[in-house]
């Protein structure tokens, strides 16, 4: 990144170093990191702007230290106590909440000369990149993982923490038999499939802005080659979140863009899909599509989540639960007879069920108004970074159902809220 403004670093750091970051162990925390330095700047140039709407974030994060209020209560049909790894993850998600806040203001008060928001694009498509390759790496190496830095450092109740060492242990790809046999589901350089299948589609996005809309020809000439090589863990992460993502980005697409560009749209979707029907791949969607078992796990945590939220509504319980049983039997945990009973976390099966238990109804109600909000102010910014950005909104409310938000996916949803704002203020539109 030779010629970056000094006050760009930051930025630069967590996207295009993020790898290094992932080695490291700290991955999606490297944002806590970054913050304390992107917070200092923030005081020095004071005063400090804020995007509209950004009172809804403000009140998300008060509700959130509310909510620790109720750590040590349970609602009914969960089981467990307070300790250590119920507080760790809360006091983890609370400086993740923090230190995006501050990312946001950070980046909205940097000029565009200090940071360009071509260059912020093009960061996003170093990082999509960098998505791609681990995802090919889940897909050859999918056992592939290491003990990282960090992990080594930590004492053990930290990092023995089931959500902690998810976040500090760096693996290729998550071995699952979502298929009935056991099959890779890429998540490098990611905390979870599920992360990963969130984050190549919004990155995907930025990265076709960046290299292939303002990209000169040695961009544009790599755009169709790497897109192809996208696939192959795109199919491989059994995502089904994700292709309905990908299926309502170019249906959005071809809605909103002019009439050539909806030819160019129309084409390279056909061009792909011939190519796709042709391939192995298509057998691999088929057999997914034909093994859904994993609906009635959902329906089972959702189902919970929704009943246990109901008894706190207002400030939620401030971390997750666990399920009493699951979809299959009353049985907690597994056993020697029954090694298919287990304890679902209530609220891992989406962000927006995660906000229900976490902080009520009410943090799931000011999430949803964040971003719809967003959608609603920059429907009208036809610019390629104004599409793209509010594309990236609606996705957000879209994969709300289906991911957990926390921790890189809102990362990347929120770079894409800025975008968006730098877009408005640049434009006189703010």
């Amino acid at each position: 990144m030779r010629g970056l403004h000094p006050a760009a670093w930051p930025i630069a750091a967590l996207l295009v170093g993020y790898p290094i970051w992932w080695a490291l162990g700290f991955g999606g925390l490297s944002v806590i990191v970054l913050a304390p330095p992107m917070a200092l700047a923030l005081w020095r140039r004071r005063p400090i702007r804020a995007p509209r709407g950004f009172g809804l974030w403000l009140l998300l994060l008060a509700g959130y230290l509310v909510s620790a209020l109720m750590l040590d209560e349970m609602p009914p049909d969960t089981y467990g106590e307070l300790g250590a790894g119920r507080v760790i993850g809360y006091l983890m998600r609370l400086l993740l909440y923090v230190s995006l806040m501050i990312m946001v203001l950070y980046l909205g008060n940097l000029t565009e000369r200090e940071l360009p928001q071509l260059t912020l694009v093009r960061m996003l498509g170093v990082l999509f990149v960098t998505t791609v390759a681990g995802g090919l790496l889940g897909v050859l190496v999918p056992r592939a993982d290491f003990t990282s830095p960090v992990e080594r450092i930590l004492p053990h109740w930290i990092s023995g923490n089931s959500f902690v060492h998810n976040l500090i242990h760096p693996t290729a790809a998550q071995v699952q038999k979502v298929l009935g046999h056991s099959s890779p589901r890429p998540e490098a350089p990611f905390e979870w499939a599920n992360a990963w299948g969130s984050n190549v589609s919004v990155l995907l996005i930025w990265f076709v802005v960046g290299w292939w809309v303002y990209g000169g020809p040695r961009r544009r000439l790599a755009v169709a080659p790497l897109i192809a090589l996208a696939a192959v863990p795109i199919v491989y992460s059994l995502n089904r979140g994700l292709w309905i993502g990908l299926g309502v980005a170019t249906a959005y697409l071809f809605l909103r863009l002019g009439t050539r560009a909806r030819v160019v749209v129309l084409s390279a979707t056909a061009c792909g899909a011939l190519v796709f029907f042709l391939s192995p791949l298509q057998a691999m969607v088929a057999q997914r599509l034909d093994s859904p078992h994993s609906n009635d796990i959902r329906a089972f945590t959702v189902t919970a989540t929704v009943a246990a939220a109901a008894t706190s509504p207002i400030i939620g319980y401030g971390n997750t639960r666990n399920a009493m049983g699951n979809h299959r039997t009353v049985t907690t945990g597994k056993t020697g007879w029954c090694d298919v009973c287990g304890h679902p976390p209530l609220g891992s099966d989406g962000q927006l069920w995660h906000l229900m238990i976490t902080q009520g109804f009410v943090g799931a109600a000011l999430y949803v108004a964040f971003f719809a909000g967003a959608v609603r102010r920059h429907w009208r910014d036809r610019s390629p970074i104004g599409l793209a950005g509010v594309l990236v909104m609606i996705l957000t409310l879209l994969y709300m159902f289906v991911y957990d938000g926390l921790v890189t996916p809102l990362n990347l949803y929120l770079i894409s809220f800025a975008l968006l704002w730098r877009n408005s203020m640049a434009s006189g539109a703010a």
